[in-house]
């Protein structure tokens, strides 16, 4: 199995407790995949404390700093592709660096970035 990077269609699903994101989830752990979760993309899903899912997810995740060149090339990256979404693009420019897969349930949208990044990432869908 290659690396994994999630979106924030995954950890909505792992907060609502959704059981296929959870087995997902635990086959990699036990394959030895650690999943990479962007920081954006914890931003961007965070509403409370009292999230005990997500917060339990992401425990079993590697939290991937954006840094300021990181943040260029995701900017950059959404130029090429058209799109707006910034947590989209650092995940799919996350993905593109680590020679990762994306989890997502926003197949287009990563396509279409990983597609601009000139990525051979593979999607797998929610």
């Amino acid at each position: 199995m290659r690396p994994v990077v999630y979106d924030a269609g995954v950890l909505v699903a792992a907060d609502r407790s959704t059981r296929e994101i959870w087995a997902g989830h635990r086959v990699r752990l036990e394959a030895g995949i650690v999943p990479v979760v962007p920081a954006p993309v914890v931003a961007q899903v965070s509403r409370s404390p009292a999230q005990a899912q997500l917060r339990r997810l992401l425990r079993g995740c590697e939290i991937a700093l954006l840094t300021e060149p990181g943040a260029h090339a995701a900017g950059q990256l959404m130029g090429r592709a058209g799109t707006a979404d910034i947590a989209d693009a650092v995940v799919a420019h996350t993905a593109a660096v680590l020679r990762a897969d994306v989890v997502t349930g926003d197949h287009a949208d990563i396509a279409r970035l990983l597609g601009a990044a000139g990525s051979d990432s593979r999607i797998i869908d929610l």
